[in-house]
């Protein structure tokens, strides 16, 4: 788990906390909020998925091409 991963992860908690306070207050503008949280908090998830896939892409390509000059 990298960075973004973790981070997005913890927004998206929070943003799942926020909403459902924001219900149970009667609170629609929190509700938003927590739910705007937790969006950006999949969005980031999602950013640290596809660093994790570059890399992943890289280290097999590198591994590929010295394996060729061999």
């Amino acid at each position: 788990m990298n960075k973004d991963q973790f981070k997005g992860t913890v927004k998206e908690v929070a943003g799942k906390v926020q909403q459902k306070t924001g219900k149970l207050l009667g609170s629609a503008e929190q509700q938003a909020k927590g739910l705007a949280k937790k969006v950006q908090g999949k969005a980031q998830t999602k950013v640290g998925d596809a660093k994790d896939a570059l890399k992943d892409a890289r280290s097999k390509l590198r591994s590929t091409s010295q394996a060729k000059r061999t």
